[in-house]
């Protein structure tokens, strides 16, 4: 570990880091809508040496971060609106889940709730919800999208996709933390031959997910959004402890 990380362990060790830490993941929230400013590489650098601190399976760091803008992510956002407007297939390069049912789903549709009415959409506006999906497919406009991909030789390795959502994490975080917003984005890949022609996936790899990432329009209603959490007793299970 060099100085300047010893440092940092101290501080972390010593509480001092404490409060930037609690601000950062009780402030972060996904952002939908972006300002049309580009990011400095330097900073996405930033961004990414952050999130790379996520841990994985014994440091094995499966993840591979393909940062896309430009001319490359307009060609992205045109072929998987194209194809999805076409009614084609989505083909994502993880094993699909399916639709989402009891306490899953309810959740899932309570966020799209707060979304709509951020928005003014109505359930039964059958465009503007439609406008709304759309957003998904073109990376939500953002200037800038980081494709995760993992090695092709761990593809049956639930662990390495484990690893692999500890740094999206990490990236959603620390680009709060730089002053962006990010959203982690399904939709964005789901048309997974367009991103890897035009990101320049290698074969030996394959595509997990995007993270839309840029600089957050504050005029746009539904970054104003924070999505609720279950309460700790719901979700935690306390064994051995006295009370």
């Amino acid at each position: 570990m060099n100085a300047p990380a010893r440092q940092v362990a101290r501080q972390i060790l010593k509480g001092k880091t404490a409060v930037d830490f609690e601000q950062v993941i009780m402030g972060r929230r996904s952002i939908r809508g972006y300002k049309t400013d580009p990011v400095p590489k330097d900073v996405i650098r930033e961004v990414v040496q952050l999130a790379t601190r996520a841990p994985s399976s014994m440091n094995t760091q499966p993840w591979h971060l393909h940062v896309v803008t430009g001319a490359a992510l307009d060609a992205i956002r045109q072929g998987n609106t194209e194809k999805n407007l076409a009614g084609v297939k989505p083909s994502r390069e993880i094993r699909e889940h399916g639709r989402y049912e009891g306490e899953h789903r309810k959740r899932q549709i309570a966020i799209a709730a707060q979304l709509f009415e951020s928005m003014g959409i109505d359930w039964g506006d059958k465009v503007r919800r439609q406008d709304w999906v759309m957003r998904g497919f073109r990376q939500f406009d953002a200037p800038v999208s980081i494709v995760v991909c993992c090695d092709k030789d761990l593809e049956n390795n639930d662990i390495a996709i484990f690893d692999c959502g500890a740094v999206v994490n990490g990236l959603v975080n620390a680009a709060w933390s730089k002053g962006l917003g990010a959203v982690i984005n399904g939709q964005g890949i789901m048309q997974s031959p367009v991103v890897r022609e035009h990101a320049g996936i290698p074969d030996d790899q394959f595509i997990v997910t995007c993270v839309a990432m840029g600089y957050p329009e504050d005029s746009f209603d539904a970054n104003a959004v924070v999505s609720t959490r279950r309460p700790v007793d719901q979700v935690v299970n306390f064994v051995g402890f006295e009370d």
